[in-house]
C-alpha cells in the first residue's frame, strides 16, 4: 500500500491509507466534525417511507411516531458512537481492529458476513438514488421510466458512488459538510409547505396504536443505524487520541438525530395524504405528487446527493472490510467489487421485485441481526482494553500477537456464532421466520437486541483469550467529560 503523504492522507485529495494505523503525528481534526458525517449518513428519502410505515403498517399516531423517531437514533447511533471510540484508540478501520478480538483467521467469518450484508445496504441506496433521478427526469422533461433508463440511472449513481468513495475521507468530509447545509435548508422549506397544506385535524385525530408496535417501530428505525456500527471507527481513526469520547458519542447521536427525527415525522404526516406511500414500489416518486415542482426537484436533487454519500460511506468501509478478507488491492479499487454487485442486485430489485418496502424492511431486520452478534463481542472487548497492537493487526501470519490458537480466538468466535443463531431464532421477515419469532421479543422486532445481549454476556463470562505475543503498552484514555469542541 502506498505510504501516506507527510501531511496526512486525510488532507490529500485521494486517501491512500488502507488498514495500517494512522500515526499520532498525522492525526487532527475536532470531534464536532463528526456531526456532518452522520447527518450525511441519514440523508435519505427512505426515512420518509419508514415514517409513513409507522402510521400505515404499525398503526401509530403522530405522538407515538415522535417517541419512536426520538428514541431510535439515540439507541442505534449511541452504539455507533461508543464503538467508534475504538477508532481513535487504534487508528485503524473497525474490521481491522476486529482482528485483535476474533483472531486473524477468526475475523474472516464476521468480516465476510458484514461485507455481504453491505451489498444489500448499497443496493437499497443505489435503487433509491436511481428512483430519484427517474423522478426528476419525469418532473422536468416528462421522461417515463423504462428498463434501459433504469440501467443508465443505476450506472450513473453507482459510478458517482465509486468515485467519491474511492477518493476517500477528505472527499466524504467536504461533501458531507455542504450536503448538510443544503439538505437542512430545503427540509425547512418542505416542512413549511407541509405546515400550511396538511390536514392537521386528520393527523392529530388518528387513534394511538399498541405499545408493541411502538417498540417494533423503534427497532425498525434503529436497524438502519445499527448497520453503521462496524464502520464507526473508520471515521474516527484520524482523530487525536485526546479527543473526547463523550463528545464523539454526542456528535454521532446529534448528527443522526437532527435528520432522523424530522424526516420520520415528515413521512408520518405525508402518509395522511398519501397512504400508499408506505407500500409503494417506487419510494421516491410520491415526492413529486405531494410537493410543487419548484420544491420537489431541488429537494430530490439534494436528497440524491445524500443517498450518494450514504452509499459512498458504506463502500468506503466495505473497501476496508474487503482488505481484511485478503483481497490484496488498494482500498480505492476494493470498493469496485461492491459497486458491481450493487448494480446487479439493484437492477433485480427495480425490475423484478414486486414490493420495495417489504424487501427493504426485511433486509433492514436481517442486517441488524447480522451485525448484532459482532457488536456485543467487540463492545465488551473495548471495555477490557484501551489500545491495540498496530503491527500485530497487519501481521496475518503465525507471528502475530493476534494469532491466538490457530488464528482463532475461540471465546469470541463461540459468542459470535451462538448470538447469531439466537438473533435469527427471534426474527421474522417476509420470507423467513425463526421458531421464537412469535414470542414477545420476536413480535417486537428485538431479535437484534437479543443478539447483542447474548454475544456480550457470553464473551464476558468466557475465559479471556490472551494475545500470543507481548501486549502493547496501555495508553491513557482521555477524560470522558469533554465537549463537542474537543
Amino acid at each position: 500500500m502506498p505510504a501516506e503523504p507527510a501531511d496526512g492522507t486525510a488532507e490529500s485529495a485521494i486517501e491512500t491509507r488502507g488498514l495500517e494505523p494512522v500515526p499520532d503525528g498525522e492525526r487532527g481534526g475536532r470531534v464536532r466534525e463528526l456531526v456532518p458525517t452522520w447527518v450525511a449518513a441519514n440523508i435519505s428519502v427512505l426515512l420518509l417511507t419508514m415514517g409513513a410505515g409507522l402510521v400505515i403498517s404499525n398503526g401509530l399516531n403522530i405522538w407515538q411516531v415522535l417517541v419512536v423517531a426520538a428514541v431510535a437514533p439515540v439507541v442505534s447511533y449511541g452504539i455507533v458512537g461508543l464503538i467508534s471510540i475504538a477508532g481513535k484508540r487504534g487508528g485503524s478501520p473497525g474490521m481491522a481492529l476486529s482482528r485483535g478480538v476474533f483472531g486473524q483467521r477468526g475475523n474472516l467469518f464476521p468480516g465476510a458476513l458484514i461485507w455481504v450484508a453491505r451489498w444489500g445496504w448499497e443496493t437499497i441506496n443505489a435503487v433509491s438514488g436511481a428512483y430519484a433521478v427517474l423522478t426528476v427526469l419525469d418532473l422536468l422533461f416528462g421522461v417515463r421510466s423504462s428498463t434501459p433508463l433504469i440501467v443508465v440511472t443505476l450506472l450513473f449513481f453507482v459510478g458517482c458512488t465509486f468515485v467519491v468513495s474511492g477518493l476517500g475521507i477528505s472527499a466524504l468530509r467536504v461533501c458531507s459538510k455542504w450536503s448538510t447545509y443544503l439538505f437542512g435548508a430545503f427540509s425547512v422549506l418542505v416542512l413549511g409547505y407541509l405546515l400550511f397544506t396538511t390536514d392537521w385535524s386528520a393527523v392529530f385525530g388518528k387513534p394511538a396504536g399498541s405499545t408493541a408496535m411502538m417498540v417494533a417501530g423503534i427497532g425498525t428505525i434503529a436497524a438502519g443505524g445499527i448497520s453503521w456500527v462496524p464502520s464507526g471507527p473508520d471515521f474516527t481513526r484520524y482523530l487525536p487520541r485526546t479527543a473526547s469520547s463523550r463528545g464523539m458519542v454526542g456528535a454521532t447521536i446529534g448528527g443522526a438525530g437532527i435528520v432522523v427525527l424530522p424526516m420520520v415525522l415528515m413521512g408520518a404526516v405525508m402518509a395522511v395524504g398519501t397512504p400508499d406511500l408506505a407500500t409503494a414500489q417506487d419510494p421516491v416518486s410520491f415526492i413529486g405528487e405531494l410537493l410543487p415542482t419548484w420544491i420537489a426537484v431541488p429537494y430530490l436533487l439534494i436528497a440524491l446527493v445524500g443517498m450518494l454519500l450514504i452509499n459512498s460511506m458504506s463502500m468506503y468501509s466495505a473497501g476496508f472490510t474487503a482488505q481484511t478478507l485478503g483481497i490484496k488491492v488498494p482500498r480505492a479499487w476494493a470498493v469496485s467489487v461492491n459497486a458491481a454487485i450493487s448494480l446487479v442486485f439493484g437492477f433485480l430489485l427495480m425490475v423484478v421485485a414486486t414490493s420495495f418496502f417489504g424487501s427493504f424492511i426485511s433486509f433492514l431486520t436481517l442486517l441488524a441481526v447480522a451485525f448484532s452478534a459482532w457488536i456485543g463481542v467487540f463492545g465488551v472487548d473495548m471495555l477490557r482494553r484501551t489500545s491495540y497492537d498496530g503491527p500485530a493487526l497487519l501481521d496475518t501470519t503465525r507471528t502475530s500477537a493476534y494469532w491466538y490458537k490457530g488464528g482463532f480466538a475461540w471465546q469470541a468466535m463461540t459468542a459470535w456464532a451462538l448470538a447469531l443463531v439466537v438473533g435469527l431464532l427471534f426474527t421474522k421477515v417476509d420470507w423467513f421466520g425463526g421458531p421464537l419469532a412469535d414470542t414477545w421479543i420476536g413480535r417486537n422486532g428485538l431479535g437484534w437486541v437479543a443478539g447483542i445481549v447474548t454475544s456480550g454476556v457470553l464473551y464476558a463470562v468466557l475465559p479471556r483469550t490472551a494475545p500470543s505475543g507481548p501486549a502493547p503498552a496501555p495508553e491513557q484514555e482521555p477524560e470522558l467529560a469533554g465537549s463537542l469542541s474537543n
